[in-house]
């Protein structure tokens, strides 16, 4: 049986809601932010079966069976890994890719045939800006000139040119034999529903205009972003249209991608991502050396899209333009972000400049001396809605608390809550009601079903109500590794592979998880079941994902961890030297003693002095 790609396998779990997959087995209902039932595998009278839409796992806490919605199908249907997924990708309607050897080019799926087309049109219109013909021409010159970019950042970066009439891509298409049908669904031209397909008919989708690959997490393009230029001809639809973005194809979903997070996610480390307002703006940071830079795709950011940064670096700074549009944006952007779980900080440039002016005319010391002056979301959200509190009526201030009230309610943590709560109170200077005013308003929120959706905000447990406490160290910093992951390299740094017990579940996933983050190798909390080997290995990361995560202070909890694992490990240091000591006898190397002593200097120098973990880094 041909492999699946694991791309393949990934897009296939993204895009199954697991929910109804188990809904077809199993009878759910709500709890929290998941979902309940009783368990299919086995007899149980009170519910212990969680399903959780958001990881996309189901766990039993009562028989201990947990995992993906391909796992569920093999459980429940008694298939193998492969077949389930094929199962999975026909109920759903979901194309599979396959590695070499697997089906034939006739059955390459349609989104493979996307995938490739794409890459076909990305070299097409980067030969055309590169080549000698008018428009190559006149499209270096607009980039050089005009935008003030090196070329070699347009070869970075696969930028083309697509002339008045289209540059021929059709044409050049057709000698690859794509079907009709991935003409018809590429987005690169206009073909109207129902009339003949015949590909000297086609018309282009763009113009005279600059061409900006869009590629997708892996890096593949899956879409396009064509600039308006002179060249763009007056009968073209969107004509007046600085950007036209490709319409949403079986690859491309505006909603779910940012610009340059394919590169940016290898850079991030623990710098924080930056998102910026448009493409440009972004490759002008990157080639800057601002190497975390993001641009949504010419939309208001979405939830899914912060939920993508957060699983990567949980901290995000907003540089977006100086004018009312930008503020708007960052207001629009704020609650998203709260919600996630994000931390996020605002970077002001002055009314009418932009992020591609500012490092264009003075470089990275001028972003630099913006960060000394950042905001965080809620000083921001504050100083933006009441600038003058000082001199503001009553009604002004009402007014502005209501505001406020509306973007914190998404917080899912109710610790953070009461931070926002202090600050809005500082910022506003207000007095101590504004606690009980919150309280109203959570409660008038409640009973609005048009009002902020703070039933889930009031209850962000994942509805897993059972007790736990995790076996040991490893398995209480693998939890924190899941949660926050941010706290993985730093780990990685500090532990050594002897401290940890390889004899247990937890340790050796834990090792493997320390292995990841210092190899920059992580998958993920979304793919983290990859790093187990077996069924207990993965009942144990399905359970660990399933628990809340609750800690208010998560670097003292990872030094409390990471002192029991260092403890332990001089225990048994001292108890082998101290062994080793006895054993000896006066015909041994009398080099051994001194050998074993330094030993012991060496372990009682890490007892007093232990690596720790610092809240600033």
């Amino acid at each position: 049986m041909p492999m699946i790609k694991p791309a393949s396998i990934r897009d296939l779990k993204s895009r199954v809601n697991i929910v109804d997959v188990v809904a077809g087995v199993v009878t759910l209902r709500k709890a929290g932010a998941s979902f309940k039932g009783l368990c299919p595998f086995h007899n149980e009278k009170t519910p212990s079966f969680h399903v959780s839409p958001d990881r996309g796992l189901f766990k039993c806490f009562g028989c201990g069976k947990g995992g993906d919605c391909i796992s569920f199908v093999m459980e429940t249907e008694h298939l193998a890994f492969t077949e389930a997924a094929e199962t999975l990708a026909r109920r759903f309607n979901i194309p599979l890719e396959y590695e070499e050897g697997g089906p034939t080019r006739e059955e390459r799926s349609l989104r493979q045939e996307l995938y490739d087309l794409h890459e076909r049109a990305t070299e097409h219109f980067h030969e055309a800006l590169r080549g000698h013909a008018p428009v190559g021409e006149f499209m270096r010159g607009y980039w050089t000139d005009k935008r003030r970019f090196p070329l070699e950042l347009a070869d970075e970066f696969k930028i083309g040119a697509a002339d008045g009439a289209g540059g021929g891509l059709a044409a050049m298409l057709a000698k690859h034999q794509y079907s009709e049908e991935a003409f018809r669904q590429c987005g690169l031209f206009f073909v109207r529903e129902g009339a003949p397909f015949s590909v000297g008919a086609l018309k282009h989708r763009f113009r005279g205009r600059l061409m900006i690959p869009i590629r997708d997490i892996q890096g593949r393009v899956v879409a396009f972003t064509a600039r308006q230029t002179d060249l763009t001809p007056a009968d073209d639809p969107a004509r007046e249209a600085k950007y036209v973005n490709s319409p949403e194809t079986p690859i491309f979903t505006k909603g779910e991608l940012l610009f340059n997070l394919d590169r940016a996610r290898t850079q991030s480390g623990h710098a924080p991502f930056v998102m910026v307002e448009g493409q440009l703006d972004a490759m002008r940071c990157w080639h800057a050396g601002l190497k975390t830079v993001v641009a949504p795709q010419g939309t208001a950011i979405t939830e899914r899209q912060l939920h993508l940064l957060h699983r990567l670096n949980p901290r995000l700074e907003c540089f977006l333009d100086g004018d009312s549009a930008g503020r708007k944006a960052a207001f629009r952007l704020l609650p998203l972000a709260l919600k996630v779980g994000m931390e996020v900080k605002f970077l002001q440039l002055s009314v009418g400049k932009d992020p591609d002016e500012l490092f264009r005319d003075h470089g990275m010391a001028a972003y630099e001396e913006l960060r000394g002056h950042a905001l965080d979301g809620i000083t921001f959200a504050c100083r933006a809605v009441l600038p003058d509190p000082a001199n503001a009526s009553a009604l002004d201030r009402q007014e502005a608390v209501k505001q406020l009230f509306e973007i914190i309610a998404h917080s899912a943590s109710e610790t953070a809550l009461e931070t926002y709560l202090t600050q809005i109170q500082r910022e506003l200077r207000l007095g101590r009601g504004v606690v009980a005013d919150f309280d109203a308003f959570r409660r008038s929120a409640r009973g609005n079903p048009l009002a902020v959706d703070q039933q889930q905000v009031a209850t962000p447990d994942s509805g897993v109500t059972e007790t736990y406490r995790p076996a040991g160290p490893e398995e209480h910093l693998l939890l924190l590794c899941l949660h926050h992951e941010e706290l993985g390299p730093l780990l990685s740094q500090r532990i050594e592979h002897d401290w940890t017990d390889e004899t247990s579940i937890a340790g050796r996933l834990f090792n493997r998880a320390l292995a990841a983050f210092h190899d920059l190798d992580w998958p993920g909390k979304d793919e983290v079941l990859t790093l187990a080997h077996d069924d207990e290995e993965r009942a144990l990361l399905t359970k660990l994902l399933f628990v809340p995560s609750r800690e208010e202070d998560p670097v003292k909890v990872a030094n409390e961890g990471l002192r029991q694992l260092i403890e332990r490990h001089i225990q048994q240091q001292f108890r082998q030297i101290d062994l080793e000591i006895a054993s000896l006898t006066p015909d041994s190397d009398p080099n051994s003693y001194f050998t074993l002593k330094k030993r012991k200097v060496a372990v009682t120098r890490l007892r007093l002095n232990p690596p720790q973990l610092s809240a600033h880094q």
